[in-house]
């Protein structure tokens, strides 16, 4: 990236870019991602279409990035000495309201991935590789202090148990996550699953 590429892109504001993300995800909520536009975002946002796509490249990039500023803490950063005080410090900064919305966007989004290559790229690279490399690190953390085995088989296993509890309680019980069951189901599950 050239230096007057930086300069342009460097314009936006973290406050503007928290205003942008939002009206994306307000976007995405009201029309889907099939409908959602970089006309209607530049319109929703008084911005120009070129000011999104220098920013962020493409739509699948400006969505992925929208998700990812709702998280509210990396994985990555949590330590806190002790695997059961991080994925406890992991649900305390878990926002309710904003998991329900979450999970209605990605339930949306379930269908826009499998028909676009890029989203599913773009929502890999940008939202879902990052937190798993940082569970993993939070796990290997434990491992190094003989919190869990080294061999034990569930470590590889444990993304899809959190993955796969988001999907589920809304199939299962037509409720999305909540701190409460977050924090059950990791004691009740993953916890024994690895030994905990």
């Amino acid at each position: 990236m050239t230096e007057a590429m930086a300069a342009r892109r460097s314009r936006i504001t973290p406050e503007r870019q928290a205003e942008l993300h939002e009206a994306v995800l307000d976007l995405l909520r009201d029309v889907g991602y099939e409908a959602l536009t970089m006309d209607a975002v530049a319109a929703r946002t008084k911005s120009s279409k070129a000011t999104l796509y220098r920013q962020w490249g493409s739509k699948p990039e400006l969505v992925a990035k929208a998700l990812r500023c709702t998280q509210p803490v990396s994985l990555r950063e949590i330590d806190t000495g002790s695997l059961r005080g991080d994925f406890a410090l992991m649900v305390e900064h878990s926002d309710d309201a904003q998991m329900a919305k979450d999970t209605a966007l990605m339930r949306g989004l379930a269908h826009a991935v499998h028909e676009s290559p890029e989203l599913h790229k773009a929502l890999r690279d940008l939202l879902v590789d990052p937190e798993i490399t940082g569970l993993q690190v939070m796990l290997q953390r434990a491992v190094d202090r003989g919190e869990i085995a080294p061999g034990c088989p569930a470590l590889d296993f444990v993304p899809h148990m959190l993955i796969g509890a988001f999907i589920a309680l809304p199939l299962i019980e037509d409720r999305p996550v909540d701190r409460a069951f977050l924090g059950d189901f990791i004691d009740a599950v993953v916890f024994p699953a690895l030994g905990v």
